[in-house]
């Protein structure tokens, strides 16, 4: 075989692996390691309508985003979902982690969307508190950020970037 030949067929499949990896759907995310070293998107999020605190994390990517952009292709952020006791002063106090979320933004479309769900090009995937790959309706997922597509689909997307701005001034 000549060195030509073996790059053409190298390319090839260098090709094939891309296209592979941008044809993702729902559920084939990978848990990101050492996400908790990444930028907090945001921290201490009080749900007591789901007896829940969440921190959120996003990538280095997500975090170069600007105010009124949509975030870019790579975006990936990360929400752990804490359990959650009401304490003394009626905030509720993080506990151990009951689910870990991860939505991130591909190149194209995703495949499998159920029509009427399209959240552009953002897949989800869910994890257990050990970073097990859990089974999970991931049309409840795209349903709740769907009412958000002037904010790319991102849930406290406002809140987001006036904290950062804050952030920034001091």
């Amino acid at each position: 075989m000549n060195i030509r030949l073996a790059t053409l067929i190298v390319g090839a499949l260098g090709m094939t692996v891309a296209l592979a990896a941008d044809a993702i759907n729902d559920g084939s995310i990978p848990l990101p390691k050492h996400y908790t070293h990444w930028a907090v998107f945001l921290k201490d999020v009080q749900r007591p309508d789901a007896k829940q605190v969440r921190e959120l994390y996003v990538n280095s990517v997500g975090a170069k985003a600007k105010e009124g952009d949509p975030f870019p292709v790579g975006t990936t952020f990360v929400m752990e979902n804490h359990e959650a006791t009401p304490g003394a002063n009626g905030e509720l106090t993080s506990g151990s982690i009951a689910r870990i979320f991860v939505m991130r933004k591909i190149k194209g479309t995703p495949e499998g969307v159920p029509d009427g769900l399209e959240n552009g090009s953002w897949i989800y995937g869910s994890f257990t508190a050990d970073g097990k790959a859990a089974a999970d309706d991931y049309q409840k997922c795209r349903s709740c950020h769907l009412p958000l597509a002037s904010k790319d689909f991102v849930q406290r997307y406002d809140e987001y970037f006036k904290t950062r701005a804050a952030a920034t001034k001091q």
